[in-house]
Protein backbone atom coordinates (compact mmCIF):
# COMPACT_ATOMS: atom_id res chain seq x y z
CA UNK A 1 0.00 0.00 0.00
CA UNK A 2 1.64 3.17 -1.20
CA UNK A 3 2.36 5.33 1.83
CA UNK A 4 0.54 9.04 1.56
CA UNK A 5 2.90 12.34 1.48
CA UNK A 6 1.56 15.97 1.23
CA UNK A 7 3.32 17.75 -1.63
CA UNK A 8 3.72 21.55 -1.74
CA UNK A 9 5.46 22.58 -4.37
CA UNK A 10 6.01 26.74 -3.38
CA UNK A 11 6.48 29.72 -5.06
CA UNK A 12 8.80 30.59 -7.91
CA UNK A 13 11.32 27.88 -8.91
CA UNK A 14 9.59 25.48 -6.14
CA UNK A 15 6.79 23.43 -8.66
CA UNK A 16 9.78 22.78 -10.84
CA UNK A 17 12.19 21.53 -9.11
CA UNK A 18 9.28 19.94 -6.66
CA UNK A 19 8.20 17.99 -10.15
CA UNK A 20 11.89 16.90 -10.62
CA UNK A 21 12.39 15.49 -7.00
CA UNK A 22 9.06 13.86 -7.60
CA UNK A 23 10.28 12.21 -10.43
CA UNK A 24 13.61 11.00 -8.71
CA UNK A 25 11.63 9.82 -5.69
CA UNK A 26 8.81 7.64 -7.89
CA UNK A 27 11.55 5.97 -10.57
CA UNK A 28 13.69 4.63 -7.03
CA UNK A 29 10.67 2.59 -6.45
CA UNK A 30 9.45 4.42 -3.09
CA UNK A 31 5.82 4.07 -3.53
CA UNK A 32 4.77 7.49 -2.78
CA UNK A 33 1.33 8.36 -3.16
CA UNK A 34 1.41 12.28 -3.32
CA UNK A 35 -1.58 14.87 -2.25
CA UNK A 36 -0.34 18.50 -4.00
CA UNK A 37 -1.47 21.08 -1.07
CA UNK A 38 -0.35 24.70 -1.36
CA UNK A 39 1.57 27.29 0.67
CA UNK A 40 2.81 30.84 0.39
CA UNK A 41 1.91 32.62 -2.55
CA UNK A 42 1.28 29.96 -4.08
CA UNK A 43 -1.95 29.30 -1.92
CA UNK A 44 -3.26 32.69 -3.29
CA UNK A 45 -3.09 32.54 -6.53
CA UNK A 46 -5.09 29.11 -6.30
CA UNK A 47 -7.57 30.97 -4.80
CA UNK A 48 -7.17 30.31 -0.75
CA UNK A 49 -7.69 32.73 1.24
CA UNK A 50 -4.61 32.49 3.16
CA UNK A 51 -0.92 32.16 3.04
CA UNK A 52 -1.15 28.90 4.91
CA UNK A 53 -4.61 27.22 3.99
CA UNK A 54 -5.90 25.08 7.34
CA UNK A 55 -6.98 22.31 4.43
CA UNK A 56 -2.67 22.23 3.74
CA UNK A 57 -1.93 22.18 7.83
CA UNK A 58 -4.69 19.32 8.58
CA UNK A 59 -3.78 17.05 5.88
CA UNK A 60 0.22 17.52 6.65
CA UNK A 61 -1.33 16.09 10.67
CA UNK A 62 -3.27 13.55 9.02
CA UNK A 63 -0.45 12.10 6.95
CA UNK A 64 2.26 12.60 9.32
CA UNK A 65 4.72 13.87 6.92
CA UNK A 66 4.89 16.76 3.59
CA UNK A 67 8.13 17.64 1.07
CA UNK A 68 8.21 21.29 0.34
CA UNK A 69 9.79 23.85 -2.11
CA UNK A 70 10.64 27.27 -0.96
CA UNK A 71 8.31 29.96 -0.56
CA UNK A 72 8.71 33.50 -0.65
CA UNK A 73 8.89 35.80 2.26
CA UNK A 74 8.99 39.68 1.88
CA UNK A 75 12.00 41.41 3.58
CA UNK A 76 11.07 44.05 6.04
CA UNK A 77 7.51 44.45 5.33
CA UNK A 78 4.30 42.06 4.25
CA UNK A 79 3.62 38.80 5.42
CA UNK A 80 5.39 36.92 8.54
CA UNK A 81 7.36 33.68 7.05
CA UNK A 82 5.24 30.94 5.79
CA UNK A 83 8.03 28.53 6.80
CA UNK A 84 8.05 29.77 10.90
CA UNK A 85 4.34 29.84 10.66
CA UNK A 86 4.41 26.49 9.29
CA UNK A 87 6.59 25.17 11.75
CA UNK A 88 5.17 26.84 15.10
CA UNK A 89 1.42 25.57 14.26
CA UNK A 90 2.65 22.14 13.82
CA UNK A 91 5.23 21.87 16.56
CA UNK A 92 8.20 21.00 14.31
CA UNK A 93 10.33 21.87 17.12
CA UNK A 94 13.52 20.57 15.20
CA UNK A 95 15.53 21.88 12.83
CA UNK A 96 18.12 19.34 11.11
CA UNK A 97 20.65 20.51 7.94
CA UNK A 98 22.85 17.98 7.48
CA UNK A 99 26.04 19.66 5.68
CA UNK A 100 28.60 17.64 3.69
CA UNK A 101 31.34 18.13 0.68
CA UNK A 102 30.06 16.82 -2.46
CA UNK A 103 32.26 15.41 -5.02
CA UNK A 104 32.93 17.07 -7.80
CA UNK A 105 31.23 20.55 -6.01
CA UNK A 106 33.59 22.83 -5.67
CA UNK A 107 34.42 24.21 -2.85
CA UNK A 108 37.13 25.85 -0.44
CA UNK A 109 37.18 22.96 2.22
CA UNK A 110 37.47 19.13 1.89
CA UNK A 111 36.10 16.29 4.40
CA UNK A 112 33.03 19.06 5.94
CA UNK A 113 30.66 16.63 7.42
CA UNK A 114 28.72 18.02 9.90
CA UNK A 115 24.53 18.65 10.96
CA UNK A 116 22.98 21.21 12.18
CA UNK A 117 20.36 20.83 14.78
CA UNK A 118 18.65 24.27 15.49
CA UNK A 119 14.76 24.54 18.19
CA UNK A 120 12.73 25.83 15.57
CA UNK A 121 9.61 26.96 17.68
CA UNK A 122 11.17 30.02 19.81
CA UNK A 123 13.60 32.75 20.03
CA UNK A 124 13.27 36.26 18.22
CA UNK A 125 11.61 33.82 15.86
CA UNK A 126 8.85 33.63 18.18
CA UNK A 127 7.56 36.63 16.21
CA UNK A 128 6.85 38.99 19.20
CA UNK A 129 7.71 42.71 18.17
CA UNK A 130 6.20 46.22 18.70
CA UNK A 131 6.75 49.95 17.95
CA UNK A 132 6.89 51.16 21.58
CA UNK A 133 6.86 54.62 19.70
CA UNK A 134 7.86 56.17 16.73
CA UNK A 135 10.95 55.15 15.71
CA UNK A 136 11.65 52.79 18.49
CA UNK A 137 10.95 48.91 18.35
CA UNK A 138 11.14 45.95 20.46
CA UNK A 139 11.52 42.22 20.12
CA UNK A 140 11.00 39.85 22.54
CA UNK A 141 13.20 36.78 22.81
CA UNK A 142 11.73 33.63 23.94
CA UNK A 143 13.44 30.69 25.82
CA UNK A 144 11.08 27.99 27.77
CA UNK A 145 12.92 25.03 29.65
CA UNK A 146 10.41 22.67 28.02
CA UNK A 147 11.59 23.22 24.52
CA UNK A 148 15.40 23.82 25.34
CA UNK A 149 15.45 20.42 27.12
CA UNK A 150 13.62 18.78 23.99
CA UNK A 151 15.62 19.71 21.47
CA UNK A 152 19.01 19.18 23.75
CA UNK A 153 17.54 15.87 23.62
CA UNK A 154 16.90 15.14 20.10
CA UNK A 155 20.56 16.22 19.12
CA UNK A 156 21.86 13.98 21.41
CA UNK A 157 20.01 10.90 20.36
CA UNK A 158 20.22 12.21 16.76
CA UNK A 159 24.36 11.74 17.25
CA UNK A 160 23.96 8.54 19.12
CA UNK A 161 21.73 6.92 16.57
CA UNK A 162 24.14 7.90 13.71
CA UNK A 163 27.74 7.19 15.34
CA UNK A 164 28.61 10.40 15.69
CA UNK A 165 31.04 11.89 18.60
CA UNK A 166 30.35 14.87 20.10
CA UNK A 167 27.90 17.99 20.38
CA UNK A 168 28.63 21.41 20.37
CA UNK A 169 26.41 24.15 21.95
CA UNK A 170 26.52 27.09 20.38
CA UNK A 171 25.58 30.06 22.27
CA UNK A 172 25.88 34.13 23.41
CA UNK A 173 25.18 33.15 27.49
CA UNK A 174 27.99 35.71 28.29
CA UNK A 175 25.58 38.56 27.13
CA UNK A 176 22.07 36.74 27.02
CA UNK A 177 22.76 35.20 30.50
CA UNK A 178 18.58 34.16 31.02
CA UNK A 179 17.55 32.91 27.72
CA UNK A 180 20.56 31.46 26.34
CA UNK A 181 21.89 30.72 30.02
CA UNK A 182 18.67 28.96 30.15
CA UNK A 183 19.48 26.97 26.72
CA UNK A 184 22.93 25.84 27.41
CA UNK A 185 21.75 24.98 31.13
CA UNK A 186 19.30 22.36 29.53
CA UNK A 187 21.82 21.22 26.98
CA UNK A 188 24.48 20.17 29.94
CA UNK A 189 21.83 18.73 32.48
CA UNK A 190 20.63 16.62 29.53
CA UNK A 191 23.41 15.23 28.38
CA UNK A 192 24.89 14.64 31.59
CA UNK A 193 21.97 12.41 32.97
CA UNK A 194 21.56 10.77 29.39
CA UNK A 195 24.30 10.87 27.08
CA UNK A 196 28.18 11.12 29.00
CA UNK A 197 29.06 8.66 25.70
CA UNK A 198 28.78 11.76 23.55
CA UNK A 199 31.33 14.40 23.73
CA UNK A 200 29.92 17.60 24.26
CA UNK A 201 31.52 21.22 24.20
CA UNK A 202 29.49 25.01 24.80
CA UNK A 203 31.12 27.32 22.14
CA UNK A 204 30.35 31.40 22.07
CA UNK A 205 28.71 31.48 18.74
CA UNK A 206 30.96 34.60 17.53
CA UNK A 207 34.38 32.44 18.03
CA UNK A 208 32.78 29.71 16.63
CA UNK A 209 31.84 31.32 13.26
CA UNK A 210 35.19 32.14 13.75
CA UNK A 211 36.62 28.38 14.38
CA UNK A 212 34.15 27.12 11.43
CA UNK A 213 35.65 29.19 8.53
CA UNK A 214 39.31 27.94 10.34
CA UNK A 215 38.48 24.43 10.28
CA UNK A 216 34.65 22.74 9.85
CA UNK A 217 36.24 19.42 10.31
CA UNK A 218 36.26 20.59 14.24
CA UNK A 219 32.59 20.03 14.58
CA UNK A 220 30.61 17.32 14.41
CA UNK A 221 27.05 17.74 15.69
CA UNK A 222 26.09 21.67 16.54
CA UNK A 223 23.08 22.46 18.53
CA UNK A 224 21.73 25.75 18.56
CA UNK A 225 18.52 28.47 19.30
CA UNK A 226 16.58 29.57 16.15
CA UNK A 227 18.60 32.62 15.43
CA UNK A 228 21.80 31.24 15.66
CA UNK A 229 20.78 28.08 14.10
CA UNK A 230 19.71 29.64 11.17
CA UNK A 231 22.38 31.79 10.66
CA UNK A 232 24.79 28.85 11.20
CA UNK A 233 22.85 26.66 8.53
CA UNK A 234 23.75 29.03 5.84
CA UNK A 235 27.29 30.00 7.06
CA UNK A 236 27.69 26.22 7.14
CA UNK A 237 26.26 25.19 3.47
CA UNK A 238 28.36 27.88 2.02
CA UNK A 239 31.54 25.58 3.26
CA UNK A 240 30.36 22.54 0.38
CA UNK A 241 28.88 24.94 -2.50
CA UNK A 242 25.96 26.86 -1.74
CA UNK A 243 22.53 26.25 -0.49
CA UNK A 244 21.76 24.06 -4.00
CA UNK A 245 23.80 21.40 -2.35
CA UNK A 246 21.67 21.75 1.46
CA UNK A 247 18.84 19.25 2.55
CA UNK A 248 16.81 20.20 5.18
CA UNK A 249 14.08 18.81 7.52
CA UNK A 250 11.79 19.94 10.57
CA UNK A 251 11.13 17.03 12.96
CA UNK A 252 8.39 16.85 15.05
CA UNK A 253 6.27 14.55 17.79
CA UNK A 254 4.14 13.42 15.22
CA UNK A 255 5.32 14.54 11.99
CA UNK A 256 7.98 16.61 10.01
CA UNK A 257 7.81 18.11 7.00
CA UNK A 258 11.08 18.66 4.45
CA UNK A 259 12.07 21.18 2.52
CA UNK A 260 14.69 22.32 0.22
CA UNK A 261 16.10 25.51 2.22
CA UNK A 262 16.77 27.96 -0.70
CA UNK A 263 14.77 31.10 -1.41
CA UNK A 264 11.71 30.79 -4.06
CA UNK A 265 14.60 32.60 -6.57
CA UNK A 266 11.74 34.31 -8.85
CA UNK A 267 14.01 35.81 -10.86
CA UNK A 268 14.88 32.13 -13.09
CA UNK A 269 11.43 30.82 -12.18
CA UNK A 270 9.67 29.25 -15.46
CA UNK A 271 13.07 29.30 -17.37
CA UNK A 272 14.13 25.59 -16.58
CA UNK A 273 17.04 26.08 -14.92
CA UNK A 274 16.49 25.77 -11.24
CA UNK A 275 18.85 23.38 -9.48
CA UNK A 276 16.71 20.36 -7.62
CA UNK A 277 19.12 18.76 -6.11
CA UNK A 278 18.47 20.47 -2.70
CA UNK A 279 15.16 19.21 -2.85
CA UNK A 280 15.75 15.54 -4.39
CA UNK A 281 18.36 15.38 -1.06
CA UNK A 282 15.74 16.43 1.04
CA UNK A 283 13.94 13.54 -0.16
CA UNK A 284 16.10 10.93 0.30
CA UNK A 285 15.95 12.89 4.35
CA UNK A 286 12.39 12.13 4.00
CA UNK A 287 12.77 8.34 3.30
CA UNK A 288 15.18 7.24 5.73
CA UNK A 289 12.95 9.38 8.35
CA UNK A 290 10.12 7.38 6.91
CA UNK A 291 12.07 3.83 7.01
CA UNK A 292 12.64 4.82 10.91
CA UNK A 293 9.44 5.49 11.77
CA UNK A 294 7.41 3.28 9.44
CA UNK A 295 9.63 0.25 10.07
CA UNK A 296 10.18 -0.48 6.27
CA UNK A 297 12.88 -1.00 4.66
CA UNK A 298 12.15 -0.15 1.45
CA UNK A 299 12.40 3.70 2.05
CA UNK A 300 16.10 3.06 3.15
CA UNK A 301 16.77 1.36 0.09
CA UNK A 302 15.29 4.02 -2.45
CA UNK A 303 17.03 6.45 -0.09
CA UNK A 304 20.78 4.91 -0.85
CA UNK A 305 20.09 4.44 -4.40
CA UNK A 306 18.93 8.36 -5.28
CA UNK A 307 22.23 9.28 -2.76
CA UNK A 308 24.22 7.14 -4.84
CA UNK A 309 22.45 8.19 -8.33
CA UNK A 310 23.70 11.99 -7.34
CA UNK A 311 26.84 11.53 -6.02
CA UNK A 312 27.59 9.88 -9.65
CA UNK A 313 25.92 12.38 -11.27
CA UNK A 314 28.04 15.06 -9.90
CA UNK A 315 31.39 13.45 -9.89
CA UNK A 316 31.15 12.57 -13.71
CA UNK A 317 29.70 15.77 -14.06
CA UNK A 318 26.22 15.81 -15.26
CA UNK A 319 25.04 19.13 -13.16
CA UNK A 320 23.10 22.21 -13.33
CA UNK A 321 24.42 25.92 -14.40
CA UNK A 322 24.78 27.10 -10.79
CA UNK A 323 27.07 24.42 -10.56
CA UNK A 324 29.19 25.14 -13.70
CA UNK A 325 27.22 22.55 -15.75
CA UNK A 326 24.46 22.77 -18.67
CA UNK A 327 21.55 20.60 -17.37
CA UNK A 328 18.25 22.14 -17.02
CA UNK A 329 16.25 21.09 -13.96
CA UNK A 330 14.53 17.91 -15.89
CA UNK A 331 17.43 17.29 -17.66
CA UNK A 332 19.28 16.86 -14.29
CA UNK A 333 16.35 14.97 -13.12
CA UNK A 334 16.58 12.76 -15.62
CA UNK A 335 20.55 12.22 -15.14
CA UNK A 336 19.63 11.12 -11.50
CA UNK A 337 17.14 8.73 -13.18
CA UNK A 338 19.70 6.85 -15.53
CA UNK A 339 21.76 6.55 -12.96
CA UNK A 340 19.06 4.87 -10.12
Amino acid sequence: MATKVVLIPGDGIGPEVAQAAQRVIDAAGADIEWTVRHAGEAALAAGEKALLPQSTLDLIAEYGVALKGPCTTPVGTGFRSVNVLLRKTLDLYAAVRPIRTMHGVKSRYENVDLVIVRENTEGLYAGIENEITKGVCTSIKVATEAASRRVADYAFRYARERGRKKVSVFHKANIMKLTDGLFIRCAREVHDAQYQDIAYEEVIVDAACMKMVQDPTKFDVILAENLYGDILSDLCAGLVGGLGVTPGANIGEKGAVFEAVHGSAPDIAGKGVANPLALVMSGVMMLNWLSATRGDPKFRESATRIRGAYDRALTEGAVTRDLGGTLGTMEFADALVKRL
